[in-house]
């Protein structure tokens, strides 16, 4: 059983329709709780999983009806795994396993927490912060994304059983919806972007970047791929930059692949990162990368001047920029990390971190 609140846009809520695809293939029986309808879903659920939606989501208001409303959760969901009897409840996100591990609390099933962004950039609020201090010790396992998160439980969640497992690569990339088709490049160059058109992300940095390269290289273009509550703001900035015409924001693709494929160069700016699906995906694509070496995520994943470039200084648009140039100005140097760059296919293959999964979960 995996209980997320929904599967709206993400990259946890896309790793949870690969994992029930997945264990589903490998003869298991899946159940996929969710608190939203599938009336939110951005990405559909394979054929044979046993969806719930509990509706129970939404604002809980103040603390006293938030606390009611949590309550109400713990109980559906108890109920739904006495009934389901599942042999293992694993929690996708903060929330949801919290809420995973106080309804599982005594019964006969292995229940696994786990983080998918670094703790310190969430924004929770303090109940969820003492909850999770008393849940993730119960729970047979809490598995985090990168070691310097699993380093933030052990010290801040103490008697947590942390185990890093990263997320997989699925490959070849499969296409969803929506289709939307990138654009002919003529002889033009692109330069590619993908997130949720949040803060976090650093768009703006990479606007700002992009901006002062814009006279340097006027025959390369910026997309950025995705949806945010950033969007307006970022529209402004680039029409403030007067870049209309050289930076598209076409929203978010089911077809991820072809735009990696016709792409030259793949730039993450996030200031803060769980691990990071699109830069791997962009690597594995034959991608060359460039990333901020945030607290957690992208070093993990970029061996820095062998697959890829880690810019020391995150939000420093002048040094991302230089680096941009380096790459944008050098066709054989962004081949050679291009060339290095496919190893994630292997170092994150579906094949070995689902194996690191079967372990955790007991399976033999």
């Amino acid at each position: 059983m995996i209980v997320i609140h929904s599967l709206g846009g993400g990259g946890a809520e896309r790793v949870t329709v690969e994992m029930c695809a997945y264990w589903l293939e490998q003869g298991c029986r899946v159940t996929l709780v969710t608190q939203s309808g599938p009336e939110t879903d951005a990405y559909p659920v394979p054929d044979g999983v046993d969806r719930r939606a509990l509706g129970l989501a939404g604002d809980s208001g103040g603390k006293i009806s938030a606390a009611w409303s949590n309550l109400r959760r713990v109980w559906a969901l108890r109920r739904l795994i006495r009934r389901l009897r599942p042999n293992v409840v694993l929690g996708m996100m903060t929330t949801s396993s919290v809420l995973a591990v106080l309804a599982s609390h005594r019964l006969p099933c292995r229940v696994i927490a786990t983080e998918h962004t670094h703790p310190p950039s969430q924004s929770l609020a303090s109940m969820w912060l003492r909850l999770r201090r008393w849940a993730y010790p119960r729970a047979h396992a809490v598995v985090a994304l990168t070691s310097g998160t699993a380093s933030w439980l052990e010290h801040h969640v103490p008697g947590s059983q942390v185990t890093v497992i990263p997320n997989a690569v699925r490959w070849p990339m499969e296409a969803g919806e929506p289709v939307i088709e990138p654009p002919p490049r003529d002889s033009r160059k692109r330069v590619l972007a993908v997130g949720r058109l949040h803060q976090h992300k650093g768009f703006d940095v990479l606007l700002k970047a992009f901006a002062q390269l814009k006279g340097h290289f006027p025959d390369w273009d910026l997309v950025i791929l995705g949806e945010g509550e950033e969007r307006e703001a970022l529209q402004r900035q680039i029409d403030e930059a007067e870049l209309t015409d050289r930076v598209s924001m076409p929203g978010r693709v089911g077809n991820l692949s072809d735009w990696y494929g016709q792409s030259d160069l793949y730039v993450l700016s996030s200031r803060v990162e769980g691990l990071s699906n699109t830069l791997i995906e962009a690597m594995a694509s034959g991608l060359p990368v460039i990333a901020f070496d945030c607290e957690t995520g992208p070093r993990e994943i970029i061996r820095h001047d062998i697959d890829g470039v880690l810019v020391a200084q995150v939000e420093d648009d002048e040094a991302l920029a230089a680096h941009m140039a380096d790459l944008m100005a050098r066709p054989e140097r962004r081949t050679s990390l291009a060339r290095r760059a496919i190893d994630v296919r292997d170092r994150f293959c579906t094949a070995r971190i689902m194996t690191m999964w079967s372990h955790l979960f007991g399976f033999r």
